[in-house]
């Protein structure tokens, strides 16, 4: 009996140490397969932190641009005025007014007619001073910006 009991012990020793092999083995495989996705965790992490930086990029350069071809074109809008002193003689009093007319531009197009505005002045009356606050088109609040020197084209 004494070879028998070799043999079973044998057997029962390679079953046990196969089995204590495939344990150790699984766990390895599970503790890779663990690495491994955490690594893809962290792959799909960073890909998507720069999928959403890369689109707040694309979101700000469009927004720059709209902002830049918005000011380009608020760049070539203009006003242009003229302004000039009409007499109306009837029979003994001259009746004096001064008249200024504007119109919009952008580059050479005309965007507008000429807009006309009539005021009557009296004597001394500084002419230049009331002009400036007669603006049918007011620059400032036009285009949004401070108002520049206008163009005139006639006095």
């Amino acid at each position: 009996m004494n070879p028998l009991w070799w043999v079973v012990w044998s057997g029962i020793c390679s079953v046990g140490t196969g089995l204590l092999v495939y344990f150790i083995m699984q766990s390895r495989m599970e503790v890779l397969l663990s690495k491994q996705r955490e690594d893809l965790a962290a792959a799909r992490a960073a890909l998507a932190a720069q999928k959403d930086a890369l689109q707040d990029s694309l979101r700000n350069a469009t927004e720059s641009s709209r902002r830049q071809a918005m000011d380009d074109f608020l760049a070539d809008i203009r006003i242009e005025e003229r302004h000039y002193t009409r007499e109306q003689k009837m029979l003994f009093p001259t009746k004096k007014s001064l008249v200024r007319q504007e119109r919009i531009f952008f580059r050479n197009i005309p965007l507008s007619n000429w807009v006309e505005q009539e005021m009557p002045i009296q004597e001394g009356a500084d002419i230049d001073k009331l002009v400036e606050t007669m603006f049918v088109f007011a620059g400032a609040a036009l285009l949004g910006e401070t108002p520049e020197p206008v163009r005139r084209l006639l006095r």
